[in-house]
């Protein structure tokens, strides 16, 4: 069922549009959630995706594509330490400085790699069969033994925590990204993308009975009840509001991750990624669907100029 095809096909169809906000170890930065006051004075957007795609763009609406180098499916960007990262089908991993020349990196594996994050001074991936290799400079990489064949589809960094999410129900946690810890989320379903904000972390789910996870400490879960029965994909938080996303055009919003409200995108395409930077949410999804809101409410779409799916966004200022 389409359910059960997103991840596991990801690597052939997906995109990712990310705007990556710049970082250092004293801040904490996560694969879609940003919490730095750094003012800003230029933005980049990259999108990376299906067929070793990248496309890069000041204002994220003109774009430009760039030579990556490979063919293979992209599907994660992160940013650290001044350096960009992203990663994707066969363990590939891809480094750069300025988000326009990319160098090939040995990860190490040949297993897809599906997220990416940044925090405590390292890179961290995790990926198909429970992989999770981590760096701190995006070019040396090592592996990690994560304790679970399941695969992992999310990754966050948040309050000194590294938290890792995946298939039926499976999560792990590390305060260094080399010791991981398995916890009992309660569920079975698949766990999609997770992020941090408010002292809480909150993770999705898009297969079986349909909820949203929150844990204060990332060892001890609590189910919550969305309202929904469309899968729930993307995950974000900004300006005190959690923001998540799914099938057939589903928008919810919470202030405190507990009490969830529909919202109007004005599509009816699945909804991948989401991220808050620059005081706007962004959601990305299928057929090149760009939507955005300064409130989380009343949702704006934008022209992408692709119909690829979309399936991440993150934003980059320095």
């Amino acid at each position: 069922m389409k359910h059960l095809l997103i991840i596991l096909s990801l690597f052939l169809f997906s995109l990712t549009i990310i705007s990556c906000k710049s970082s250092d170890d004293s801040k904490t930065t996560t694969d879609n959630t940003t919490t730095d006051n750094t003012s800003t004075s230029s933005s980049l957007y990259v999108v990376v995706g299906e067929s070793g795609t990248i496309l890069t763009s000041s204002d994220g609406n003109s774009w430009t594509s760039r030579t990556s180098g490979t063919s293979d499916a992209l599907l994660s960007i992160s940013y650290g330490n001044g350096v960009f990262v992203i990663v994707g089908g066969n363990g590939t991993i891809l480094s750069s400085t300025d988000g326009i020349n990319w160098t090939s990196r040995n990860s190490g594996t040949s297993n897809l790699l599906i997220d990416v994050t940044y925090g405590d001074g390292k890179f961290v991936s995790v990926g198909r069969d429970g992989t999770i290799i981590t760096s701190t400079d995006g070019t040396n990489w090592t592996n990690r033994t994560s304790g679970t064949s399941y695969d992992f589809i999310g990754i966050t960094y948040g309050n000194n925590l590294f938290v890792a999410v995946g298939y039926s129900g499976t999560i792990v946690t590390s305060s260094n990204g080399t010791s991981w810890t398995s916890r009992n989320s309660g569920v079975t379903g698949n766990l999609q993308r997770v992020t941090y904000g408010n002292n809480l972390y909150v993770t999705v789910t898009y297969t079986g009975t349909i909820t949203i996870l929150t844990s204060p400490d990332g060892s001890t879960w609590t189910s919550r009840n969305p309202n929904t029965s469309n899968g729930l994909v993307g995950i974000t938080f900004g300006n005190n509001l959690f923001v998540t996303n799914g099938f057939s055009g589903t928008i919810l919003t919470s202030p405190d991750g507990i009490t969830w409200t529909s919202r109007t995108s004005g599509t009816t395409n699945e909804l991948q990624g989401s991220t808050y930077g620059n005081s706007l949410f962004f959601i990305v999804g299928y057929s090149g669907t760009i939507l955005s809101s300064s409130d989380g409410i009343t949702w704006t779409s934008s022209t992408s100029g692709t119909t690829s799916t979309l399936s991440q966004v993150y934003i980059f200022s320095d």
